[in-house]
């Protein structure tokens, strides 16, 4: 589902300089399988799949695969457009620090937009 992530995000001129101040790793969780993401300054330097023992990471988005299938659908279903509204409807958890999140969460969502269409290319 990441294997493109940091292609599309590095190629994205706008993301880019949207993250220019982004540096932070955070994991991303589809059903147990755990990846982290490690950004220096808005740009994708590792995607590194799990499992770990001990994790180093600013802030967690856990949700199952099917969440994260209908969140990156080319056209979501009314309730998955948004990591927001996952957050809602119990279906996904954001842990950790959410400083570096929020204060960046265009950012962050544009990242999570460019998995969406990693999923469209595959």
């Amino acid at each position: 589902m990441l294997e493109r992530l940091a292609g599309r995000v590095n190629a994205d001129a706008n993301l880019l300089r949207r993250g220019k101040h982004v540096t932070t790793t955070f994991l991303i969780a589809v059903d147990n399988a755990d990846h982290i993401v490690r950004i220096e300054h808005g740009r994708i330097v590792s995607i590194t799949p799990g499992p770990f023992i001990t994790p180093n990471y600013s802030f967690a988005l856990r949700a199952a695969r099917d969440s994260w299938e209908k969140l990156w659908s080319p056209v979501p279903i009314p309730g998955y457009t948004d990591i927001f509204a996952l957050v809602k409807k119990k279906l996904l958890r954001i842990e950790g620090d959410l400083h570096p999140f929020m204060s960046n969460l265009l950012y962050f969502k544009g990242v999570l937009a460019a998995a969406g269409h990693t999923q469209e290319a595959a």
